[in-house]
C-alpha cells in the first residue's frame, strides 16, 4: 500500500470517527452564525466511512 493511500485512509476514518462522536455526544458546531444540524453528522460519517472502505479495498494486493 501506498503512502498517501495509507494516509488518505487514516484521514477519512479520523473524520468519520469524529462525525460519530458527534452523534454519540452531541454538542452543537456552529459555522457563519447558523447552527449545523446533526443529521450532516451521519451524512458525515457515512460519506467519510466509504471513502476509507473503498480506498482500503482498492489498495489491497
Amino acid at each position: 500500500m501506498k503512502p498517501f493511500t495509507r494516509l488518505a485512509i487514516v484521514v477519512s476514518v479520523l473524520i468519520a470517527l469524529a462525525h460519530l462522536y458527534r452523534l454519540i455526544r452531541p454538542f452543537d458546531v456552529v459555522l457563519s452564525g447558523s447552527a449545523l444540524p446533526q443529521w450532516a453528522s451521519v451524512v458525515g460519517v457515512i460519506i467519510a466511512a466509504g471513502l476509507a472502505l473503498m480506498l482500503w479495498r482498492e489498495a489491497r494486493p
